[in-house]
């Protein structure tokens, strides 16, 4: 059924509670943001300007750290300007924008994330073949696709949901516009779109996963045959770090795009969504950092050469 929505904007209503404590609010994820703009900046920053991490491992993380910083802006804008909002509204070309881009960043980090365990599968397992089979040139090519379908997933489902009835009311307790609140305000149900929706997310979010999960599965076999115990360590660093944000972000998004988006109370879906969106982009930059000496020397260099420009 196709009709002419009488709704123009949608109130995203976030965390309704008393002003002082939206301010405070405010005041908590407006230092996040920037934390997380600077974490994943500085790992762009020094991967650019250091030529010794102009290898594939370190132009995935790049990618991945500039992907998480279009990630954010996708919703933490919006949501720090409700917080400050008495009127808390988004229009309805501008609700569907933000959705459009939310959902293609994800699924560009449900594609990026599984290139990641390939590259170190390679790496590790294949470190004769791997320089022949894994250059920076493909390497390169090979995050262009992950982008480039991620982005064509979606622009069809949305205008789909586009097409259904909006008329009233236009109130949601979400902080974006998410296809399970946007569902339930439509006038009519749509339960089969909801099971596609549901079929689509679990298709690529369970064959990404146990992609992710056979690869490390076969790096940790091939570490455990390592003579040497600094090598062992090392590999474990590398694969434990991916582990770690993939554990976090596959965990997130299992909870909320498996199950038909109707089963989830609002309560949940917010601090879920609030979890893999804003929490473990913050998150990401201290795992992959911390525990690996090429990158922490390279973020030292970069912070020498800021400060020395600084001084000048």
């Amino acid at each position: 059924m196709s009709g002419v929505s009488t709704v123009t904007e949608f109130i995203l209503l976030s965390f309704p509670c008393s002003r002082e404590v939206q301010v405070l609010l405010f005041m908590l994820f407006f230092l996040s943001y920037i934390l997380t703009l600077m974490g994943n900046g500085a790992i762009v920053c020094a991967v650019k300007l250091d030529r010794r991490l102009h290898t594939p491992m370190y132009i995935l993380l790049a990618n991945f750290s500039l992907l998480e910083i279009c990630y954010i802006n996708t919703t933490v804008p919006s949501m720090l300007k409700n917080f400050l909002s008495e009127t808390k509204t988004i229009s309805f070309t501008a609700c569907f924008f933000q959705f459009y881009f939310f959902f293609s960043m994800g699924t560009t980090e449900t594609l990026l994330l599984p290139l990641m365990a390939f590259d170190q599968y390679l790496a590790i397992c294949q470190p004769l073949h791997y320089p022949i089979i894994m250059n920076s040139h493909l390497c390169m090519k090979l995050v262009a696709l992950c982008w480039i379908t991620a982005f064509l997933c979606y622009p069809i489902p949305i205008y789909f949901v586009t097409q259904l009835p909006f008329c009233g009311p236009n109130t949601t307790e979400h902080f974006v516009c998410d296809p399970g609140p946007l569902l339930a305000l439509s006038c009519i149900p749509a339960p089969g779109f909801e099971l596609s929706c549901s079929i689509l997310s679990s298709l690529i979010i369970f064959s990404t996963f146990f992609f992710i999960l056979g690869s490390c599965t076969l790096v940790l076999r091939a570490v455990l045959r390592v003579p040497s115990a600094a090598g062992r360590r090392k590999a474990f660093s590398t694969c434990g770090s991916h582990l770690a944000v993939v554990s976090l972000f596959y965990g997130s998004i299992m909870v909320m795009y498996i199950s038909p988006t109707s089963g989830n109370p609002g309560g949940i879906q917010k601090i879920v969504t609030l979890f893999y969106s804003s929490v473990t982009p913050l998150i990401n930059p201290l795992i992959y950092s911390l525990r690996n000496k090429d990158m922490k020397s390279a973020l030292g260099k970069f912070h020498m050469c800021t400060e020395s420009s600084q001084s000048k």
